[in-house]
């Protein structure tokens, strides 16, 4: 008798032990369950990864093609700077009209035909300042063109004049050719730095006497230069 409760005491703690066996097998797999939700077990994450976009409404920089940080999608823009002639401390800048003082010298004998002049300006600033070129002489209302360019007489360099200096051409009104007229006045445009500008308007030269140029076609002028022999030298043969 002793024997049949013992062997029922045996079977109900076996199946006990077998309950709470079944118990701990099904509790570790629903854990195991709980580390992946992708058919390959693989862990869920909600962080982004490396190549997620950046969320909506921010921007990241990059450097534009002057090598400075300029945000995507952005532009950018360059000032403008104008040219034309520009002061400078080293008196390269063309000598203005204001900065000058002007002047005509009849250079034949007290009662010949005027026919070789003297311009000269004179710096009448306090800064050093450059003439440049040649004056662009026009001779009379009626003059068709710029007197013509004695262009052997290049001196090779500008003329620089610190505050008194002067700068002189020389100027031929006749040459003995056809289409002779009568001048009345005598006017002179100043040319800039650069090539093919210009430094001032039409400055009227004073006339060297009280009646009119009797002017021609074969007329000239030379460049500027600051010794006034040397400008000369160029027309007094013709």
């Amino acid at each position: 008798m002793k024997a049949a409760v013992h062997t029922a005491q045996r079977n109900r703690t076996s199946r006990l032990l077998g309950a709470a066996a079944v118990a701990v097998l099904l509790a570790s797999t629903a854990c195991e369950a709980g580390k992946g939700d992708g058919p390959d077990g693989s862990t869920a994450t909600d962080r982004p990864g490396a190549t997620d976009s950046a969320p909506a409404g921010t921007s990241s920089a990059e450097p534009d093609e002057s090598g400075s940080s300029n945000p995507t999608g952005g532009s950018s823009s360059t000032a403008g700077h104008g040219g034309g002639d520009v002061a400078k401390a080293d008196g390269t800048a063309a000598c203005a009209e204001a900065d000058l003082s002007y002047a005509t010298t009849d250079q034949d004998e007290p009662g010949d035909q005027v026919r070789h002049l003297l311009l000269t300006v004179t710096n009448a600033g306090n800064k050093t300042c450059t003439v440049y070129g040649y004056p662009e002489v026009q001779l009379g209302a009626d003059a068709q063109a710029p007197v013509a360019l004695i262009k052997d007489s290049d001196p090779k360099a500008p003329a620089t004049l610190a505050p008194g200096d002067e700068a002189n051409a020389a100027l031929l009104v006749s040459g003995g050719q056809r289409d002779t007229y009568e001048a009345h006045s005598i006017s002179v445009v100043l040319q800039g730095r650069r090539h093919g500008s210009t430094a001032s308007g039409p400055i009227d030269f004073p006339m060297p006497g009280a009646g009119p140029l009797t002017v021609d076609d074969g007329g000239g002028v030379t460049y500027w230069m600051t010794p006034s022999g040397l400008a000369l030298d160029f027309i007094m043969s013709l």
